[in-house]
C-alpha cells in the first residue's frame, strides 16, 4: 500500500513539473508579478506603440518598456523569446503598465492594430481624392498635393502630365504612421498592379489610362462602359475628333455634363472638340471595369452616343448623326423637365 502511495504521489509530481514546463513562460509571468518584477493585469489607460518594418524582438521590448506599457525588458523579452512570437508593422493601441504577457498578447491581436480606412471611388479626381485622404488621415490636402506633384517620388512614370489617373480608386487602409509619400506611392503602385494584371505593356499604360479615365466619366452603366470605348475608338479610326465633354470640362477645371461655347474654344490640351485624338492626360481614376473597357471595347459601327435620362444613366449609341440628334433631342426634354439637375 505503502509503495502504491509513493507511486501515485511521483507520478503526480512528474506531471505537475511536466506542466510546469511545458508552461514556464506563464508560470514566470505570475511569478514575476507576485514578486513585483513585472506589471500585473491587463493595465490602464490608453498608449499607442508603433513597430516599424524590419525592427527586432529587441526593438520591439525596448519600445514597449520605453512607453511604460511593460516594467521589464529582460522579462518580455524572454517571455516573447519562449513564445516565438512573430510581429507585424503598424501601430497598436495598448495600456499602460500592462504585463508582459497581456502585453504580447495584446500586440498578436489583430485588432488593436490601428488604420486609417479611406474610399476613394472611381472617377474621383485628384481634388476629390485628396479631400477624402486628408478627412481620413488628418494630413493637409495642401501636403499631399505638393507630395503628388513630385511624380517620380510616388512612382508616376516619367511623361505624365500629373498624378491624375493614377491613383487607384479603391478602399485602403493605412497606418497613422504612414507619410503623405508613402500612401500616394502605395496608390501608384496599386494603377501598376491592375494594369499588369491585364497584360498591359508599360509602353502602353498612359493610353490606356487616359482612355479609361474618359470612358470612366463618360459611362453611367457598366455595359455603355464598352460602347462608349468603341465609340472612341471608332472616331479616332475615322479621322474625328472625340468631342468629349467630359474632357473640356476638366481642361476648364469645370465639373458639368454639358458644356458651353466657351468651355469648347478653350485651348487646352485636354480640348478633344479642338484637338485630335485623346486628350494629354487622364481625367480622373479609372477603376477596373473603365481599365477593361479600353482594352476590350464591345464591337459596334456607333460613332455618337448621349445620356437622355441622367437619373438612371440610360444612354442611346447612335451610328449617324442625324440617328444622335434624335438622342440629343430627347436628352434636352429630360433636362427642360428636371431643371437644375445639374447638367
Amino acid at each position: 500500500m505503502r509503495k502504491r502511495r509513493l507511486f501515485v504521489l511521483t507520478a503526480l509530481l512528474v506531471v505537475v513539473l511536466a506542466l510546469g514546463y511545458a508552461n514556464r513562460a506563464s508560470v514566470r509571468n505570475l511569478w514575476d508579478q507576485v514578486t513585483g518584477a513585472d506589471f500585473a493585469g491587463g493595465g490602464h489607460g490608453s498608449v499607442t506603440l508603433v513597430i516599424h518594418p524590419g525592427e527586432t524582438g529587441t526593438d520591439v521590448a525596448n519600445a514597449l518598456v520605453k512607453a511604460d506599457i511593460v516594467k521589464s525588458f529582460h522579462i518580455v523579452y524572454g517571455l516573447l523569446i519562449a513564445r516565438n512570437q512573430t510581429f507585424y508593422p503598424g501601430t497598436y493601441s495598448m495600456r499602460l503598465e500592462m504585463s508582459s504577457l497581456s502585453a504580447l498578447t495584446a500586440l498578436g491581436d489583430e485588432r488593436n492594430r490601428i488604420s486609417e480606412v479611406v474610399v476613394i471611388k472611381e472617377g474621383y479626381r485628384l481634388s476629390n481624392t485628396f479631400s477624402a485622404l486628408s478627412a481620413a488621415t488628418g494630413i493637409s490636402v495642401s501636403q499631399f498635393q505638393q507630395t503628388a506633384a513630385d511624380l517620380g517620388a510616388i512612382g508616376v512614370p516619367s511623361g505624365e502630365v500629373s498624378a491624375e489617373g493614377w491613383l487607384f480608386p479603391a478602399t485602403y487602409s493605412f497606418d497613422p504612421s504612414q507619410s503623405a509619400l508613402q500612401m500616394l506611392a502605395a496608390m501608384v503602385d496599386r494603377t501598376k498592379q491592375e494594369l499588369r494584371r491585364y497584360s498591359v505593356p508599360a509602353a502602353q499604360w498612359h493610353r490606356v489610362l487616359t482612355l479609361a479615365s474618359v470612358v470612366q466619366k463618360e459611362g453611367r452603366q457598366t455595359p455603355d462602359f464598352y460602347k462608349i470605348s468603341r465609340v472612341f475608338l471608332n472616331r479616332i479610326a475615322a479621322g474625328m475628333n472625340l468631342q468629349s465633354d467630359a474632357t473640356v470640362s476638366y481642361g476648364v477645371s469645370g465639373n458639368t455634363v454639358s458644356t458651353s461655347a466657351a468651355d469648347r474654344a478653350s485651348a487646352n490640351g485636354y480640348n478633344t472638340y479642338l484637338h485630335a485624338g485623346l486628350p494629354i492626360g487622364p481625367i480622373s481614376a479609372p477603376g477596373s471595369i473603365a481599365i477593361d473597357a479600353a482594352l476590350h471595347p464591345a464591337e459596334g459601327k456607333w460613332l455618337y452616343f448621349c445620356a437622355i435620362n441622367l437619373a438612371t444613366g440610360e444612354t442611346v449609341f447612335s451610328e449617324t448623326y442625324a440617328q444622335h440628334e434624335v438622342a440629343v433631342k430627347q436628352w434636352q426634354a429630360w433636362m427642360r423637365a428636371n431643371p437644375g439637375y445639374g447638367g
